[in-house]
């Protein structure tokens, strides 16, 4: 069995009177795909935004290799290799595709970023050409002179995917990935996570898209109402009556 390189712990968040989550226990396992599916409004998102410190939750941890990630800024957990791609793209709307790409790279070498380092630009040859190839994994080679506010909502998706491949994450959390994605782009994202997983990189993906989850995930955790009602391989999950009626049976 693989190590567990995120735990979470009894974590519990609410808003007002709304209970988000409720006692979620996840383990995530190295070099393995997890994805998390439930209903809107189930409390993935939640989830993800309390392990990447953007929530801090009311009760519980997140451990990350070792490293208790509760109480730590969006930026040290960044800085222990855990990255995530948002439900909304995350880019640099008046940069470059390059550009774009190029600052995560400067920000994980130096531990900062500075914005003249994009003007010497082309004395950097060695990250450039890395953010070349990154660009040309996820399809976007192309453009890559082009003003990211130029792309379309899938493309965007792809720059955000982009700009944390090249930070060599341990743990990537994608939020909805193929969200604005037509199917062949769909199908080619779900072929460069699949590349991505014999890198060895440990990937949290929530997803609607059953193709996408059944042709990634190697475990499932189900969520509903803020509760986890269902974990264990996508064939178990798949003929789970709680699941067919909180999901894959009802509205999705």
């Amino acid at each position: 069995m693989s190590d567990i390189v995120l735990h979470v712990a009894d974590v519990q968040k609410s808003f007002g009177g709304l209970k988000a989550l409720t006692d979620i226990e996840l383990e995530v396992e190295e070099g393995k795909t997890h994805a998390i599916i439930g209903p809107n409004g189930a409390g993935k998102s939640t989830l993800l935004n309390v392990c990447v410190g953007r929530l801090a939750p009311d009760h519980g941890s997140v451990t990350f290799k070792g490293h208790v990630l509760t109480g730590k800024h969006p930026y040290e957990i960044n800085q222990l290799g855990v990255a995530r791609v948002f439900q909304t793209p995350e880019i640099f709307p008046d940069l470059t595709l390059l550009q774009n790409v190029m600052v995560p790279a400067f920000a994980k070498r130096d531990g900062a970023f500075r914005m003249d380092a994009l003007r010497s630009l082309e004395r950097e040859t060695e990250l450039c050409g890395e953010a070349d190839h990154i660009l040309e994994d996820v399809g976007l080679y192309r453009f890559r002179h082009k003003q990211a506010s130029s792309l379309s909502r899938g493309d965007k998706r792809r720059l955000e995917l982009a700009m944390c491949l090249i930070q060599h994450p341990k743990l990537l959390l994608l939020d909805e990935p193929t969200a604005g994605m037509s199917r062949h782009d769909t199908n080619s994202t779900i072929e460069l996570l699949k590349t991505i997983k014999e890198r060895g990189m440990t990937k949290v993906i929530i997803e609607h898209d059953m193709h996408v989850v059944f042709s990634l995930a190697d475990r499932i955790s189900v969520l509903a109402q803020g509760k986890i009602i269902a974990e264990g391989s996508p064939e178990e999950v798949r003929g789970n009556p709680k699941v067919q009626e909180a999901y894959l049976g009802g509205a999705h």
